[in-house]
């Protein structure tokens, strides 16, 4: 075993020296490979960095958690032109679905309205997102507070006029978070008095924060906008108890609001209902589709790569076809010429693969200050891939020189190489 150790080590130190007396051609093997890795690990930073962005916005919402609307999440069988004509789900079938529905841990009724400008004395702050929803609405989406408090059940249906703001807003308003409970700021043109803030969670991947957004009952904004406004865009969501059958769960559910607008046993459900687990499937599978697509096209940089140290072993082999044969007439074996050749174009290919990754390091650093809370992450696993990868392409590229260099005649090759 002592002696396949030292076999490995003479062989390892041979190569570094080949390496060193010819940096021009070192340095030309390297660029190819460093390319290639750079490329393959720069594509799976970049989805692994957007899923992780995307997972963290919606992190909030358990995978069971259930959204009833007219649009679905994903691909549907439904014709574009029929279920553009569903009717939007509406607040009383919220209460019915939330009265009637059994092993519902929680339900909430949202609408998307227009941005709004938000006013206290001579602070303003436009273009305010405006998130109206029912009070359990706060268990749903497990919300954090700073300051205060969420509006309740009372409140939430009798549509006081109370608000909860984001960190961003309340810094914006009144300076500090703590400074805002109890004060009155102008919504709708209308008095709203602030009872909550929330804790700042920094931005989301498309700029959208909890931090730049403000909270009040629905009923409110319902007053405002009326039901059938189109500029509103109602949803239902609706959490299920834990252990509950959910493809039971949602049969019973569609059954019930199938049975609220009256639909007849052959006609087709005119709403949908989404599962987000079906939303975090559908966005795997799209970065599974970039990773792949990534990858297909890094793999021509790093096959250039290979054939490139492929080529210069080759050429190593011919110039040092004399010194391989009066090595071998020393009595050096086949494996020792062979682990030579091999460990310089693994070599070779692993610090190509290195500087690839270094070089991915400073990209992910640079574009993380450029992208302000997007975090462009470099994970050790992909470290980890872009070194084996590395030594994989140098372990292929180096076989065939090698083999052909361990199988020289000693006397030929000292003939050959005079």
């Amino acid at each position: 075993m002592l002696i396949y150790f030292r076999l490995l080590k003479e062989s390892f130190n041979f190569a570094l020296n080949a390496l060193r007396n010819n940096k021009l051609r070192t340095f030309l093997s390297l660029v190819g490979v460093t390319i290639g890795i750079f490329s393959i690990i720069a594509v799976l930073a970049a989805v692994d960095s957007l899923k992780r962005e995307i997972e963290g916005s919606i992190s909030g919402l358990d995978n069971s958690t259930i959204i009833v609307m007219r649009y679905n999440f994903g691909p549907t069988e439904i014709p574009r032109w029929k279920w553009q004509q569903f009717p939007d789900v509406t607040y009383d079938e919220y209460q019915y679905i939330d009265r009637n529905t059994p092993n519902i841990e929680a339900a909430t009724f949202t609408l998307n309205v227009p941005n709004e400008s938000i006013k206290y004395e001579n602070n303003q702050v436009d273009n305010v997102p405006i998130g109206a929803v029912t009070d359990s609405y706060y268990d749903i989406e497990a919300l954090k507070l700073d300051e205060g408090r969420f509006f309740n059940g009372s409140e939430s249906n009798s549509g006081s006029m109370v608000v909860v703001l984001g960190d961003e807003i309340a810094n914006q308003l009144f300076g500090t978070a703590a400074n805002a409970i109890g004060k009155e700021v102008r919504i709708y043109g209308r008095k709203f008095n602030v009872i909550g803030v929330l804790k700042k969670e920094g931005a989301g991947l498309f700029g959208n924060s909890k931090d730049t957004s403000v909270w009040m009952p629905v009923n409110v904004v319902r007053r405002i906008y009326g039901d059938n406004n189109k500029k509103t865009f109602p949803q239902i969501v609706v959490k299920p108890e834990k252990g509950v059958d959910e493809a039971e769960f949602i049969a019973v559910l569609s059954q019930k609001l199938r049975l609220k607008r009256g639909l007849k046993p052959d006609e087709i459900s005119n709403f949908f209902v989404n599962q987000m687990q079906g939303f975090t499937d559908f966005i795997d599978e799209i970065t599974g589709s970039m990773n792949i697509i990534g990858l297909i096209i890094s793999g021509f940089s790093l096959l250039v790569g290979g054939f490139g140290i492929a080529n210069i072993m080759f050429v190593s082999v011919k110039e040092r076809t004399n010194l391989i044969g009066i090595q071998k007439s020393l009595g050096a074996k086949n494996k020792f010429i062979l682990f030579q050749f091999l460990f310089e174009a693994v070599i070779l290919a692993v610090i190509g693969g290195l500087i690839g990754l270094f070089l991915v390091f400073i990209v992910s650093i640079i574009a993380s200050q450029f992208t302000g809370d997007f975090e462009f992450v470099l994970s050790p696993w992909n470290m980890f891939v872009g070194t084996a990868i590395s030594a994989v392409i140098g372990l292929i590229s180096g076989i065939l020189p090698a083999i052909s260099a361990s199988k020289l005649d000693p006397v030929e090759a000292i003939r050959t190489g005079m």
